[in-house]
C-alpha cells in the first residue's frame, strides 16, 4: 500500500465525480428518502465499480508494454478531459427522481441507478486509468474508492445546497484542466 499515490488518486477522482450524474441522482434520491440509505447503496455500487476498474488497469500494465501503455493512458486522459469539457456545456435537469417508501427500497433503488450510472463513466475510466498508470491496484482502489464515498456523501447530506454554492460547469471544467495535465504527464513517461 503507497499512500502517497492513495493522495494522489483521491482528489483526482473526487473533482471528477463532484459534477457527475451519479451525484446528481443521490442528490434527488436523498431528498426522497433516509440519506444514510441512499449512502449505502450507491457506496456499494462504487465499491464494485472500483473492482472493475482497477482489475482492467493493472490488467493492461501486464499485456502491453510500457511506453505503449503510457500512450494509451494518456489518449485516455486527453479523452477524458474532452468528455469532461463537453459534459460542462451540458443541462443539467436530466435528475432521476424515484419514490421510494422503505429502508431497504432506498438502500436497492441508490445501488441500481448508482451501478446503472456508473458503467463506463468518467470516474471509473479514470480509475483504469490511474490503476495501469501507478502499478498499484490496492493504493489506486483505496483512493477511488474513498473519494466516490466521499462525494455521495456530501450529495445525501447537502441535497440541492450544494448545487447553490459549486458550479457544476466550474467543477467539470477543472477536471478537463485536470485531465489534459494528466495526459502530457502519461505522454512525457512514455517518451522519457
Amino acid at each position: 500500500m503507497n499512500f502517497a499515490i492513495v493522495l494522489a488518486v483521491f482528489p483526482i477522482v473526487f473533482i471528477g465525480e463532484l459534477p457527475d450524474k451519479t451525484m446528481f441522482s443521490s442528490l434527488v434520491l436523498s431528498s426522497r428518502g433516509k440519506p444514510l440509505a441512499v449512502w449505502a447503496g450507491a457506496a456499494a455500487a462504487f465499491f464494485i465499480h472500483v473492482v472493475i476498474a482497477v482489475t482492467i488497469g493493472v490488467g493492461l500494465f501486464k499485456i502491453l508494454p510500457h511506453t505503449v501503455l503510457e500512450i494509451f493512458v494518456a489518449f485516455l486522459f486527453f479523452a477524458g478531459a474532452f468528455f469532461a469539457f463537453r459534459e460542462s456545456v451540458k443541462d443539467e435537469t436530466d435528475l432521476i427522481e424515484e419514490e421510494t417508501q422503505s429502508h431497504r427500497r432506498i438502500i436497492t433503488a441508490a445501488f441500481i441507478v448508482t451501478f446503472i450510472a456508473e458503467w463506463g463513466d468518467l470516474t471509473q475510466i479514470l480509475t483504469a486509468n490511474l490503476a495501469a498508470h501507478y502499478h498499484s491496484a490496492l493504493s489506486v482502489g483505496l483512493g477511488a474508492v474513498l473519494a466516490l464515498w466521499s462525494v455521495a456523501a456530501i450529495a445525501v447530506v447537502s441535497g440541492q445546497g450544494l448545487l447553490r454554492v459549486l458550479s457544476v460547469t466550474t467543477l467539470r471544467r477543472v477536471m478537463g484542466v485536470v485531465l489534459v495535465i494528466l495526459g502530457c504527464v502519461s505522454l512525457f513517461e512514455a517518451f522519457r
